[in-house]
């Protein structure tokens, strides 16, 4: 029946990627990537010698079924890569893990890198509610988004490109409040991994001052309330 495993890929460090998914990659009939000259670099490092062919945003609705008869036709498995982390999140991925499902073939999606958990942890903001929201649209329904975050009782986190963080960090502090507490994380495992930790007000200041570089992971504490009489 075909079986697709969904593989998680270093974000930075190339040793950020278990035994487990070396060996289900080296063992697949082929791999699906978002990018395959991305993923070629990752597969020869590794000296992975399998078929590749691309599965991304733009290609993903037109080819999702006819993937899926492939996948129940292998003789193995299918392993789904994106360029960094965990397919499907904030990836491509979720269509076709959807089909799969649909149409009874077996989905496994192995552990391993992501972006956004080690943002969380290092942030030094509660971690153990948290809500994840990925990009904010980048123009229609941005405010309203944002709008319906304002009073979140959880740390939220968003994925942001180095071209849009200074407008981002801006815009979340007229909504939410400069004096916020905030973390912005970027190169997650890279050489030039940083936190950069305070309020809202600082964080643009701070980026206002030095131009930000790599992928950015943006972390807002929760809204701060006094504590009411029923709480006491």
């Amino acid at each position: 029946m075909g079986l697709l495993y969904v593989v998680p890929t270093p974000v930075g460090n190339l040793e950020d990627i278990t035994m487990r998914a070396i060996r289900v990659l080296r063992e697949a009939d082929f791999v699906l990537a978002e990018d395959t000259r991305t993923s070629g670099k990752l597969l020869k490092h590794l000296d992975i010698q399998v078929p590749m062919y691309s599965h991304h945003k733009f290609n993903e609705h037109k080819t999702v079924e006819h993937l899926v008869e492939r996948i129940q036709g292998c003789e193995r498995h299918v392993a789904l890569v994106s360029d960094a982390g965990t397919p499907a999140i904030s990836d491509p991925g979720f269509l076709l893990v959807r089909e799969c499902v649909k149409n009874g073939v077996e989905v496994q999606c192995l552990p391993g890198a992501t972006a956004f958990v080690p943002a969380l942890v290092s942030s030094a903001l509660p971690a153990e509610r948290f809500v994840f929201e990925g990009f904010l649209p980048q123009k229609k329904g941005r405010r309203t988004r944002l709008n319906m975050l304002k009073e979140e009782q959880r740390t939220i986190i968003f994925y942001e490109s180095p071209y849009r963080v200074l407008k981002t960090l801006a815009q979340l502090a007229e909504v939410f409040g400069g004096e916020r507490r905030a973390a912005a994380v970027r190169e997650i495992s890279k050489i030039h991994e940083e936190a950069v930790r305070g309020t809202l007000d600082e964080l643009v200041a701070h980026f206002t001052k030095n131009e930000p570089r790599g992928e950015f992971v943006i972390l807002v504490g929760a809204e701060e309330r006094g504590r009411s009489e029923a709480d006491e």
